[in-house]
């Protein structure tokens, strides 16, 4: 019997002994897993924090390198102008001149003027570019006395070569050589948003550098001059930067700054320059002949057509420019010109207003034909009239 039950009780016995070995393999195998893992966790957060993204710094246009080179091209302007005034209460008495004329009974008395402003070098044998307002605002002045300061502090005299109050440009001499000058550039190409730099001598603080864009290109009607094309800017310009320069981003001269609109005096983000192929020309011209030599109609006046007067000349808008006189003999009267009529194409292209029909005949060639499109009594006629120069028609 114990026979029998010994083989049962070693079998059992060594089953039991089996379960045990696998039962502790089973145990084994789940520890190591839970081991990797942990030491997966460990190795992770011990590991070194990976670097921050690079931070991207936000910054403007350079524009260090043209600023450090224009501004050695801008001058500072000073013009003292002496004017003779007469003492006498009735100086402006018809009835007193009438009898006295001329003659300045209660003798007369200096006036001075004292204008600043700045100036642009365009050649390195002295030529400066400033505002006509700046060097010969008072057309009485009977004495003139400019004095250009350059960038490398020297002040010399400066001789006015020539000055044109329908754009405001005037043409200064300084007798130096071998100066920095600023290169033309081509205010054609310029682009509303573009940026520029506006150099000269705000409040008297030389070589000041304010930035800004181009606002506008074309603009007229601002009423500062009789030729109006200006670039408007906001790069800020102050009392003291007529005269100075508007710099493109290439370092090149595109414009000549020349007035703002304020209504207290100082900058509020509208300014104006004369266009650089406009200041060329006309530097050209005043370098040549004194003067600048432009075309005009002789013989009439022009003045803007308002509402009113549109309605009272049978005219559908107020486009184009109305003639104000025509003076009997004139080459406009004779050519059939008579005051009422609207002017409204020029040579084939529409006429706006007269600020523009002024620039259009201006820039015509003297001695041409011009074509007009004229409007009267509500029908459409054609005149063709002479073009002369400005100067010969003033005379």
């Amino acid at each position: 019997m114990i026979r029998r039950v010994l083989p049962v009780f070693a079998l059992l016995l060594a089953g039991f002994a089996a379960g045990l070995v696998l039962s502790g393999r089973l145990y084994t195998a789940s520890d190591t897993h839970a081991s990797a893992d942990q030491s997966a966790h460990v190795a992770v957060s011990t590991a070194a924090p990976a670097p921050p993204p690079p931070q991207v710094i936000a910054s403007g246009p350079d524009f260090t390198r043209i600023a450090a080179q224009a501004v050695k091209a801008v001058a500072n302007i000073s013009s003292l102008q002496v004017v003779q005034r007469s003492s006498s209460p009735f100086a402006n008495d018809p009835f007193f001149n009438y009898f006295f004329g001329d003659q300045d009974v209660f003798g007369s008395r200096e006036r001075r003027s004292l204008s600043l402003g700045s100036g642009v070098v365009v050649s390195s044998d002295g030529y400066i570019v400033t505002n006509n307002h700046v060097v010969a605002e008072d057309r009485r002045a009977t004495m003139r006395e400019v004095t250009v300061a350059l960038a490398d502090k020297r002040e010399i005299h400066g001789t006015i070569i020539g000055t044109d109050p329908a754009t405001d440009l005037a043409l200064l001499k300084v007798d130096v050589k071998g100066v920095p000058v600023l290169p033309w550039g081509d205010s054609a190409r310029l682009q509303v948003g573009e940026w520029v730099l506006a150099i000269g001598s705000p409040f008297q603080l030389s070589q000041t550098v304010t930035a800004g864009i181009v606002s506008a290109v074309g603009r007229a009607n601002v009423g500062i001059t009789d030729y109006e094309d200006f670039i408007q800017t906001d790069a800020a310009i102050n009392p003291g930067n007529s005269g100075g320069a508007l710099v493109n981003t290439r370092g090149e001269l595109v414009g000549i700054n020349t007035g703002i609109y304020s209504q207290s005096g100082g900058y509020q983000g509208v300014g104006f320059a004369v266009p650089s192929v406009l200041a060329q020309r006309v530097v050209r011209d005043l370098m040549q002949y004194g003067e600048v030599r432009r075309g005009t109609i002789s013989g009439i006046s022009i003045e803007p057509l308002t509402p009113d007067i549109a309605s009272q000349l049978g005219a559908p808008n107020t486009r184009g420019a109305v003639v104000s006189r025509s003076y009997s003999g004139s080459d406009a009267y004779v050519a059939g010109l008579r005051r009422g009529d609207i002017v409204t194409g020029f040579n084939g292209g529409a006429i706006e207003d007269p600020s523009q029909l002024f620039r259009l005949v201006a820039d015509a060639p003297i001695g041409s034909t011009a074509t007009l499109r004229v409007l009267r009594v509500g029908q459409s006629i054609t005149i063709r009239v002479p073009v002369v120069s400005s100067s010969r028609a003033g005379r």
